[in-house]
């Protein structure tokens, strides 16, 4: 009787033991995931390659600032473009002499509502209004291209240099040049061409009248 009581009681203490055993191990292998469970909720888990970054800003930034556009961040001015200005053209108020080129003026002005640049070559034509002589071509590449910028509202100015007699007809000749335009052809760099009536400097109608080939058309100042 005695050895079946200690048979006995040397198993439950045997269970015992296991139990004890089996409990360890899983509060072990509990502690592992709730830390990894923890550290994934606190971001202190070191996140991967592919993880994405969110930035600032909506384009790449450059060496020395934030990216963006045009007037939108990264100071860029827009050309000046036919749908952003008014050109005129100003026939000289003075007859050129044998010393000195009579002065025309061609006007840009920015009729938009931000800034716009000028820069490269303009061009300037003429065509005689009874097609009787070739028509006068220039540009202005000669006299410089840098940029100027045009304020809203402001105008960007550039003479235009010719002679407006003929020195070499009778007196009351000297009036008749080979192209006498009421309507001149004005191109800004890379830009269609835009017509434009020819006025006085009152802004009444009025005639680029050109005798020779000798026109000047200069820089833009603005």
């Amino acid at each position: 009787m005695r050895v079946r009581t200690s048979i006995a009681a040397a198993a439950v203490l045997a269970a015992g033991l296991t139990m004890t055993a089996c409990q360890n191990d899983d509060k072990a292998a509990g502690g592992e995931t709730t830390g990894s469970t923890a550290s994934a909720q606190d971001g202190s888990a070191t996140p991967t390659a592919s993880a994405p970054v969110k930035g600032t800003g909506s384009g790449t930034p450059s060496a020395g600032g934030t990216g963006g556009s045009a007037q939108g961040g990264d100071g860029t001015i827009a050309a000046c473009t036919t749908r952003t200005t008014k050109a005129a053209f100003v026939a000289a108020a003075r007859h050129a002499t044998q010393s000195k080129p009579a002065t025309g003026t061609v006007k840009i002005t920015n009729t938009s509502s931000k800034p716009c640049t000028i820069v490269g070559a303009s061009s300037l034509v003429a065509k005689d209004d009874q097609g009787k002589s070739e028509p006068i071509e220039v540009d202005n590449h000669a006299a410089g291209t840098d940029a100027v910028d045009v304020a809203p509202g402001a105008t960007a100015a550039a003479s235009v240099n010719y002679t407006d007699l003929n020195f070499e007809g009778t007196e009351s000749a000297r009036e008749t040049c080979g192209v006498q335009a009421s309507k001149v052809e004005i191109a800004l760099p890379k830009d269609a061409g835009r017509t434009v009536q020819v006025t006085s400097a009152k802004g009444s109608a009025a005639v680029f009248n050109v005798c020779g080939t000798d026109v000047k058309f200069g820089a833009f100042r603005a």
